[in-house]
């Protein structure tokens, strides 16, 4: 299994982007799928998590501003990010887990300007 992230980037506070995760392998359909995020610094925290089946979860600093989804057609996560804020600049991660292991992605920076 691999993930590849992708759609980090440079945006002023208020504004809003795009990321995706792209899964190689076998196994996307039935597992569930999470964002993490690493601040400078800071320790990896959870951001958002989507089940197998479409059910949502979010960590409580983004919560009413992010939103994640999957495309099980396209084996692709995504984390969609409004009104970023400068406490959202960090290292965002995507990761699956499969049977009990977990799966990486290499990370995508955003970083947030204020």
């Amino acid at each position: 299994v691999q993930l590849q992230a992708s759609g980090g980037g440079l945006v002023q506070a208020g504004g809003s982007l795009r990321l995706s995760c792209a899964v190689s392998g076998s196994g996307f359909r039935f597992s569930p799928m999470y964002w993490h995020r690493q601040a400078p610094g800071k320790q990896r925290e959870w951001v958002a998590l989507v089940s197998w089946d479409g059910s949502t979860s979010y960590a409580g600093s983004v919560k009413g501003r992010f939103t994640i989804s999957r495309d099980n057609a396209k084996n692709t996560v995504y984390l969609q990010m409004n009104n970023l804020k400068p406490e959202d600049t960090a290292v965002y991660y995507c990761k699956l887990n499969r049977h009990g292991i977990d799966y990486w992605g290499q990370g995508t920076l955003v970083t947030v300007s204020s």
